[in-house]
């Protein structure tokens, strides 16, 4: 099935809560930009946005940095909302920030998304989105292998003034502020795996390939 007929076809039930894609980084130990990159068929960026979607997340708002140009191009049929990030050169938590800030006042929630991390699937984001409507827990964090706690996170918007004013370390930070208050969802370690080098990208393609010629569950 093409990406245009996966995106086409009607979202599952409306969520009010936003997905925040960040796409603003420079790629500098990649050596070019590793947004394009294709895997499963499709590129890093692409995959990103249509998995947002395919959770149910609405908008989806893609934060974008120095590659502006071609990933606009590369999105420019799917459905959400390019933004851009004037400081991303500074830092990941100004493009959290910058997502953030461009929420709709009716959302309640926003899930925030890396592109470069491939083994993430919609699956796991809707679950983090049921764990939120069950439990009504202002921060539903993802925790690879028990100890790694990294996106997709999903904050409340009782928490997206704080998640604005984060200086580093992204939303590390707020998770151990508001540990007590959290639910943490458990993924395999395997599926922490993010493409910043090239060996990272072949190697992620050829095990990319392997689990998905063996279940759905990449896809």
């Amino acid at each position: 099935m093409s990406d245009e007929r996966r995106i086409a076809e009607p979202r599952i039930a409306e969520t009010g809560i936003a997905g925040i894609v960040l796409a603003a980084g420079s790629s500098t130990r990649m050596g070019h930009n590793k947004l394009l990159l294709e895997i499963g068929g499709e590129t890093l960026v692409r995959r990103a946005v249509r998995l947002a979607t395919e959770a149910g997340l609405d908008p989806v708002i893609l934060v974008m940095g120095q590659f502006r140009e071609a990933i606009e191009r590369e999105v420019e049929d799917l459905a959400c909302t390019p933004v851009f990030n004037p400081d991303h050169a500074t830092g990941i938590q100004t493009s959290v920030a910058c997502g953030v800030a461009a929420a709709p006042a009716a959302c309640g929630a926003a899930v925030v998304m890396l592109c470069d991390m491939p083994f993430v699937t919609a699956r796991m984001v809707r679950t983090l989105v049921e764990r939120h409507a069950e439990t009504g827990a202002p921060l539903v964090a993802s925790r690879y292998g028990g100890e790694v706690n990294a996106p997709p996170i999903l904050y409340g918007r009782g928490l997206f003034g704080e998640v604005s004013r984060m200086k580093a370390g992204c939303g590390r930070e707020v998770v151990r502020r508001h540990h007590e208050r959290a639910v943490h969802v458990e993924w395999p370690v395997d599926r922490l795996r993010d493409l910043d080098r090239p060996d990272d990208y072949e190697s992620a393609r050829r095990a990319f390939a392997g689990v998905g010629s063996r279940s759905g569950e990449v896809s």
